[in-house]
């Protein structure tokens, strides 16, 4: 009986961990942080869907982290990304067209790149082919919002 206690608490404590490491708790629309993150965007992003946004971007997690101090990989730790200059993350390697291409991730930009990285900085090292559709990229805004400014992932 003492072992299934010590089990079930070592369970709990395990669980506690996991979701303070993922940025707090189930990403749902409901979420109050959620909707207050989705509503600073500007108009049409701040109509996407974090949620479905979340799914799209599990191909990206092959790449990129979302979450505070997570680990570059072969692309950079997205968090903080909003309002920050291109290529200005300090322990990643980027390429020397995406440090001179002079640009600042806001939601516009990263529709954009969403879109077609290599249409919009010719020669970066991200080979990424694009999402096309409007509303998946409009959904991937909305989840890296949420995600990168501290809200749940």
């Amino acid at each position: 009986m003492a072992n299934r206690l010590v089990l079930a608490i070592s369970g709990l404590a395990l669980l506690a961990a996991l979701t303070a490491c993922s940025g707090g708790g189930a990403l749902t629309k409901d979420d109050p942080t959620v909707r207050k993150l989705v509503a600073e965007l500007p108009a049409p992003f701040n109509t996407g869907d974090p949620v479905a946004g979340r799914a799209k971007f599990e191909q990206c997690r092959t790449c990129h982290t979302v979450v505070k101090d997570g680990a570059n990989m072969t692309g950079p730790n997205l968090y903080g990304v909003f309002g920050r200059a291109a290529a200005a993350k300090a322990d990643y390697s980027y390429s020397g067209v995406l440090k001179s291409s002079g640009l600042t991730w806001d939601a516009a930009t990263l529709d954009k790149w969403i879109a077609d990285p290599r249409g919009l900085v010719n020669g970066t090292k991200m080979s990424f082919m694009g999402y096309k559709d409007e509303t998946d990229r409009r959904d991937v805004i909305a989840y890296l919002k949420v995600a990168t400014s501290g809200g749940p992932t």
